[in-house]
């Protein structure tokens, strides 16, 4: 009898030391879920003022229109990889993952000038978040004086082999008193695998609110004198813009039939 009641103890022990260790490893698989990525504390207020950077990487596709005189442009972009096409009357440009191609009846665009473009235009519409991604660094910078406004700035770099062109800088300049993004400063080195200190500046102008995101609609190019904007030299608007959660079908970035393809 004794024996038989030693045996259901040690039973029920062992499957009590079971259920903790399973509770414990769940606990712990939990933990590691909601490990977040923290950023400096001069460009984490950015994000957050944006509507939170784990709001955009909970996103997998964006579309945006690009107004333009000789035609629009719909940007279609799969967030995680990357993927996009660009799609006008003319012609339509991807890039597919690996190689960027040109769909097109006659020679409209070439196929050279593809490869820098393909993500040129979304880089500058998903500022400030794709300075979320790996592989950067940021630093701080002197601040940008405009018109009676003080703005402070962060430096981005990036690391050897990070994109097409990581000799690229960029300087995002925040309101003083909302923390949005208002400037941004850039270099431009794709081709030319050097480091350059002349910089580009565009005012980010207007905003809209699209899936809890502030994302831009008027992005406003200036002149510079000095290493420092001084009047509007040209402006780009963007509309009908969509981001969401659904996982964008990948074929409609495979490289169609007849398109030219970078070497």
């Amino acid at each position: 009898m004794k024996k038989i009641i030693f045996l259901v103890a040690v039973a029920i022990f062992a499957l009590s030391c079971k259920e903790k260790v399973q509770e414990a490893t769940t606990t712990t698989q939990e933990v590691a879920q909601t490990i977040v990525k923290e950023y400096p504390e001069g460009i984490a207020p950015v994000f957050k003022a944006h509507g939170g950077i784990q709001t955009w990487n909970d996103m997998n596709n964006l579309t945006f229109t690009l107004k333009k005189d000789n035609g629009d442009e719909l940007h279609t972009v799969d967030l995680k990889s990357r993927k996009v096409t660009i799609k006008t009357d003319k012609y339509t440009l991807g890039f597919n993952g690996e190689k960027v191609w040109v769909a097109q009846d006659s020679a409209h665009y070439p196929i050279g000038r593809a490869r820098f473009y393909h993500n040129l235009m979304f880089y500058f519409y998903a500022m400030p978040f794709v300075l979320g991604d790996d592989g950067i660094t940021y630093s701080d910078t002197p601040a940008l004086e405009f018109e009676g406004v003080t703005y402070p700035g962060t430096k981005i770099s990036f690391g050897s082999g990070v994109g097409d062109a990581p000799d690229d800088e960029y300087i995002v300049y925040r309101n003083p008193e909302t923390n949005q993004m208002e400037w941004l400063a850039y270099t431009v080195t794709y081709g030319k695998n050097e480091k350059s200190d002349r910089f580009s500046y565009i005012k980010y102008d207007q905003w809209n609110t699209i899936g809890g995101l502030q994302l831009p609609k008027v992005l406003q190019w200036y002149k510079v004198e000095d290493g420092v904007p001084t009047e509007m030299s040209g402006e780009r608007v963007f509309a009908n813009a969509t981001i969401s959660n659904k996982v964008l079908d990948a074929s409609q970035f495979d490289i169609p039939v007849g398109a030219e393809v970078e070497e």
